[in-house]
């Protein structure tokens, strides 16, 4: 494994800017997520690192060279894409060996038996090896896949919304493994999502990406509690944080300049019918918690509250902030 180091890495297509100025340093051994919208960036970066897109200017340095020029097979990268990118008339025990099959490689097909069966034993796929990949699950040609990256042994793995094709059940299992898989091989790993459970849980740190910059970057409880602006508050949380005026609820002690007021669920105190100055509007029950959708004055918000609550849509409730998130004219975080 090794450090990887982007500069001022830039990237146009046509108008389009699709990188501007990234900066970004990811230790040996690190789980990295960029997490953004569609079209933020995530994926050129991933394809500037991999050498199939060269960038407009700035560095990439793996292991401290700088491989901006080099070509994708001199780069030491494996790429995980977002489809599974199988050979349809390969058994999974080819598939994951035709990595380790080229003749720059020079391994003896005793190592590569052995390296196709570790990994099978780790994506837990061993009992699948003589099977066509036709003849899988989603969940079990996705594992081929990220197997098929693991036999490698790069310098960094890259991996493009490897899950967001997978059902949700199979989702959540398979992010476990990988976090698993990750932290057995202390494996550098730059992944791309817009999954805020993904990144959350996967990552020991995260980078929010929008427009082609990169706005923040740091452990998911950094960016969750201390996020540098409106864009990066909004990206972490569920429900979404409720953004508000300044004078819109009391409690709060908002410094001066303060535009928005950010409250989370955490950021909210109900008591039902004292001083009331909100009104539940209606309620999503989701099993263990409740989703409360309440309005105060003409604003909506949306915060989470115990089901055993005794309310109901049409009551009337007191609102307080407790220790809320403060951002000026510009969106950007007051302390």
């Amino acid at each position: 494994m090794a450090d990887v180091v982007l500069r001022n890495l830039a990237k146009r297509f046509g108008d389009t800017q699709a990188l501007a100025d990234l900066d970004l340093s990811i230790r040996d051994g690190e789980f990295v997520v960029l997490l953004g919208p569609t079209g933020a960036g995530k994926t050129t970066t991933l394809r500037l690192i991999a050498g199939l897109e060269r960038p407009d200017s700035g560095r990439i340095e793996i292991g401290g060279r700088n491989v901006a020029t080099e070509a994708p097979a001199e780069r030491d990268v494996a790429f995980v894409f977002q489809q599974y990118s199988l050979y349809p008339h390969m058994t999974v025990y080819e598939n994951l060996a035709f990595p380790l099959k080229a003749p720059v490689r020079k391994l003896s097909a005793e190592e590569i038996d052995r390296r196709v069966r570790e990994v099978a034993r780790m994506v837990r796929i061993d009992h699948k090896l003589e099977n066509r990949s036709t003849r899988l699950s989603g969940g079990e040609m996705q594992r081929v896949a990220i197997g098929r990256a693991l036999v490698r042994r790069p310098a960094i793995y890259l991996m493009d919304e490897p899950l967001s094709s997978l059902d949700a059940k199979l989702r959540a299992e398979l992010r476990l493994e990988l976090k698993r898989i990750q932290k057995e091989l202390g494996s550098t790993l730059l992944y791309v999502t817009h999954d805020q459970v993904e990144a959350m849980t996967m990552a020991d740190r995260i980078g929010i990406v929008a427009e082609g910059r990169l706005m923040q970057v740091g452990t998911p409880r950094e960016i969750y509690g201390n996020p540098a602006n409106l864009h990066v508050a909004a990206r972490l949380g569920q429900p979404h944080i409720n953004l508000l005026p300044a004078d819109l609820l009391p409690g709060g002690r908002p410094p001066a300049g303060t535009k928005t007021v950010g409250a989370r669920t955490e950021h909210l105190d109900i008591i039902v019918g004292k001083d009331a100055n909100a009104e539940i509007d209606w309620i999503e029950h989701l099993g263990d918690q409740n989703h409360l959708h309440i309005r105060a004055s003409n604003h909506k918000l949306v915060t989470l509250a115990d089901p055993y609550l005794a309310i109901a849509p049409g009551d009337r409730i007191s609102l307080t902030l407790r220790d809320p998130l403060y951002f000026d004219a510009a969106g950007q975080r007051l302390s």
